[in-house]
């Protein structure tokens, strides 16, 4: 069987949105035949992914070129025989190890200085290609193809190890779950104000729901203002932010009646993993990076302003977070719970 490498993004969102190219490449009825070059934090979610076969670890922290280490790797993945490797990121770092290896067949798009180190190299139309989602599937087929309708992102929690950190963490209880994700790695424009999740908070617990709130250890300030700006109602929130890793982050996702989350990697992981979802969309595109589910629902308002794609709000208003109010996300919320 011919054996595929594909270059991980480094952002767990755009990660996830790799999931549907594992689908559409692995073969249903044979061993899996697909690994993953991955930073290390990416790896808990490629192993919910069914039809990979191995994660190779790429310790380069962000920023970061360090030839010995991506010399180190490509002359052991030689060994492998790949006979073709998809590239995902733009970057022409991200192309290096793959032309190394000397794999025979690597894919990729145009970006920085990438002829040397693709052979099959595309050209990206945005216009007819608006989602990343999109974009990655393109590559399973020949130059200028798109898939129509590309799979949804799908992960398999693991449901041990899930109801082992329920036990742990003491989160048994009656009633419907809802978790909240209040943080965003790419910057503060991206994260709903905490007063707002505070409130949601409130009218979740009102209605008969258990709270949690879930994100990584760089999660903690903004679960920590959260949990400041619920006043009493803030000793019946659980703040897990950085008390799991992210598989395990993943796993308990899939215990929720509906998940709350800022653009953000979460995000996608609740949609992936089957639940119901309002996603909180200011400064990035729905379009381009949307929840794909059935049971997602987005949670914006139009201003001329959004979407801007900056870390912080260019403007100081930041009106595309402050002015999406937490009756309206309740009532989104509260009709998903209600629809599943």
């Amino acid at each position: 069987m011919d054996r595929t490498l594909i270059v991980a993004p480094s952002w767990v969102g755009d990660a996830i949105l790799a999931e549907p190219l594992v689908s559409l490449l692995r073969e249903t009825y044979e061993e899996p035949s697909i690994d993953i070059l991955a930073a290390p934090w990416c790896a808990p979610v490629f192993r919910r992914m069914r039809g990979v076969r191995r994660i190779v670890d790429l310790p380069v922290p962000h920023g970061r070129f360090d030839l010995g280490t991506r010399r180190r790797i490509a002359a052991d993945l030689v060994r492998e025989g790949y006979a073709r490797a998809f590239v995902l990121p733009l970057s022409w770092k991200s192309a290096l190890i793959p032309f190394l290896a000397r794999i025979p067949r690597r894919i990729g798009y145009r970006g920085e200085f990438r002829h040397v180190l693709l052979n099959d190299l595309r050209r990206l139309d945005r216009k007819s290609l608006p989602r990343l989602v999109d974009r990655f599937c393109a590559l399973a087929g020949p130059p200028g193809s798109r898939v129509p309708m590309p799979p949804a992102p799908v992960l398999v929690p693991d449901v041990a190890n899930r109801d082992a950190a329920i036990r742990a963490l003491h989160l048994g209880g009656s009633g419907p779950v809802a978790i909240l994700c209040p943080g965003a790695e790419y910057g503060p424009a991206k994260r709903w104000p905490p007063t707002h999740f505070a409130m949601l908070a409130r009218h979740l617990l009102e209605a008969g729901a258990r709270v949690w709130l879930a994100g990584s250890p760089n999660d903690r300030l903004a679960a920590d203002a959260v949990i400041s700006a619920a006043g009493e109602s803030a000793r019946h929130i659980r703040d897990l932010s950085g008390r799991t890793d992210l598989g395990t982050a993943i796993d308990l996702l899939s215990a929720a009646s509906v998940v709350v989350a800022n653009d953000s990697g979460l995000m996608h992981a609740a949609a992936a993993v089957g639940v119901p979802v309002v996603a909180l969309f200011g400064s990035s595109s729905p379009v381009y990076t949307p929840p794909l589910s059935p049971q997602a629902r987005v949670a914006r308002i139009d201003i001329a302003c959004s979407p801007c794609f900056k870390r912080e709000c260019p403007l100081g208003h930041f009106k595309c977070m402050r002015e999406l109010s937490p009756e309206l996300v309740y009532n989104l919320a509260r009709s998903t719970m209600t629809a599943s």
